[in-house]
């Protein structure tokens, strides 16, 4: 439990009960940024950590990189060192026509349509926020009068193959899949949502996922001087609300 982890490298005390996920380490610092008394604990590889105060609790903010793999190595070492409580804070793209550049996505649950899970549990085994995480984030964007849309998210693991399906190797399958998922109702995809909450469900953590929508179906690039202009506050805002909502785990 005191020991330093090898690839996050903190120890138990250096975080809080709840950690931010973004996966961008630049993200890091503007969310410790809105936590009282911040400090650095760790930059190491993809991982940039954080640590504050929130209505008197230790929050930390974690960099994952980008994908499932690299989440899943943060989420075990968080959770070895006390870690209970996780929450992605990273973008998306629509599926969905009604869900439009800037809006928040509140993810209730992930089709696991990446590589790094079926190596916990089979893909029967449902990925599936935390409700009352997920819920207190629902409350929260409303306050704050944020479009959101709460609903079921994708998460896999190759970004060019759904925003270049036409030109890839297997660009009928590739195109027939993305049409079954907004046939589905599946809002948007991201890379890590999926896996945050098998190993949360499966440790008995509680874990939750807010993106924010940074292209729409069809558009084949996402623009990076748009994405730089928008504002991912809002979404940091919500996630922080919600967990200052919610009572400490109970082992």
């Amino acid at each position: 439990m005191g020991e330093l982890q090898y690839h996050i490298r903190c120890k138990a005390g250096d975080v809080g009960e709840i950690v931010l996920l973004p996966g961008d380490p630049g993200r890091v610092e503007p969310i410790a940024r809105l936590l009282d008394r911040p400090r650095l604990i760790a930059r190491n590889r993809e991982y940039t950590t954080y640590t504050g105060e929130l209505g008197g609790r230790m929050v930390s903010v974690c960099s994952t990189g980008i994908g499932s793999p690299s989440t899943a190595i943060a989420v075990e070492e968080l959770a070895a060192i006390g870690a209970t409580t996780f929450i992605r804070v990273g973008t998306t793209g629509s599926i969905q026509k009604r869900v439009h550049f800037s809006d928040l996505v509140i993810a209730t649950a992930a089709v696991r349509d990446e590589g790094t899970t079926p190596s916990y549990v089979p893909l029967s085994y449902p990925a599936v926020a935390d409700f009352e995480l997920a819920t207190a984030m629902v409350a929260a964007a409303r306050a704050a009068n944020q479009a959101a849309h709460a609903g079921i998210v994708r998460s896999h693991d190759a970004l060019y193959t759904d925003l270049h399906a036409t030109r890839m190797p297997r660009r009928e399958e590739l195109e027939l899949a993305l049409q079954v998922w907004n046939r589905a109702h599946v809002l948007a995809n991201d890379m890590e949502t999926s896996t945050i909450f098998v190993i949360c469900a499966l440790r008995r953590l509680r874990g939750g996922s807010v993106l924010t929508v940074v292209n729409e179906p069809g558009e084949e690039a996402i623009d990076p001087a748009r994405v730089a202009a928008l504002d991912l506050t809002p979404m940091f805002r919500v996630a922080l609300s919600a967990v200052q909502q919610l009572a400490p785990l109970q082992a």
